[in-house]
């Protein structure tokens, strides 16, 4: 198969790459000339779109998306298929699918979960939004970036998917920081407050798989001094289309909204930026009730 990938940053160039390796031909494209391991460069986001069956995009927000969709479109051949693998709001990959019909084209929405080590791995989990024949022609292709693909609905669906979820995440990996923090200052030893709540009520993925805590179950972020494996900047980014969507529908979120404003001041006016969104642990700690 012929891929176009455009976007090849610290998520976009591991998956570029794994298709390179499983045997597709493909011809990447990004901004910043950075480039994937057996992928073709091309000279820009156009010529590396208008020869594709599938062009693949990984796209910081949705302008990007948006300007980037209005370039290629009319390039690529009548029946391809854009698959955008961007985090960025619902309209924005409503407005592109749309478009992308309009000329002819199939699209699918595709963010994906699992970071930059996911990506590496092969094991991304893709939330996919767009029609039935959309999703079957782009599954091959998630097959060999991931390890799991959900298709959530028409277009749209996966981008709401992922920023619910990330709000699940975003207000859990919170309360798992503040646990530990309240932990420490009553004594109790941390392996001990894992072994409890590890296996009881208080069980999540922030707390089983992603411990903020060094040293303490599998291991995280938080074993090497909490470089980012998921920025915090990005919790902020995708805590912030999920209010944007809450209001867009009159979805009241308090916990997202809270989650949101914690993430805001942790990235904007204290450390957060360039750390792992399980930074949120010494935060706390650093910190009395107020």
């Amino acid at each position: 198969m012929k891929i176009g990938f455009i976007g090849l940053g610290n998520m976009g160039a591991p998956m570029a790459a794994n298709l390179a390796a499983a045997g597709h031909e493909v011809l990447g494209f990004d901004v910043a000339g950075t480039q994937a391991h057996g992928v073709a460069q091309a000279a820009s986001g156009t010529d590396a779109a208008q020869v594709a069956d599938i062009v693949i995009t990984m796209l910081p927000n949705g302008a990007i998306l948006r300007a980037v969709a209005q370039d290629i479109l009319p390039a690529m051949h009548k029946g391809a298929t854009l698959v955008d693998c961007s985090t960025v709001d619902v309209e924005s990959a409503r407005a592109v699918a749309a478009d992308a019909e309009a000329a002819g084209l199939m699209a699918v929405d595709a963010p994906v979960s699992g970071g930059i080590g996911g990506a590496a791995a092969g094991t991304l989990t893709f939330m996919a939004g767009g029609t039935e024949e959309a999703f079957a022609t782009a599954l091959p292709l998630f097959e060999i970036m991931g390890q799991k693909a959900v298709h959530c609905g028409d277009a749209g669906a996966g981008q709401a998917a992922k920023i619910c979820n990330n709000m699940v995440l975003g207000a859990t990996m919170i309360a798992t920081c503040e646990a530990f923090a309240l932990a420490d200052k009553l004594g109790l030893n941390r392996q001990k407050m894992f072994d409890v709540v590890s296996t009881s009520s208080g069980y999540s993925w922030s707390m089983n798989a992603y411990c903020p805590a060094p040293g303490i179950g599998p291991q995280s972020p938080a074993d090497n001094d909490y470089q980012p494996g998921f920025a915090a900047e990005l919790m902020l980014k995708d805590l912030g289309l999920s209010q944007q969507a809450a209001e867009a529908v009159d979805a009241d979120t308090p916990m997202g909204q809270m989650a949101h404003k914690l993430y805001q001041q942790f990235v904007e006016n204290e450390d957060g930026k360039g750390r792992d969104f399980s930074a949120m642990l010494p935060r706390f700690l650093e910190r009395g009730r107020s």
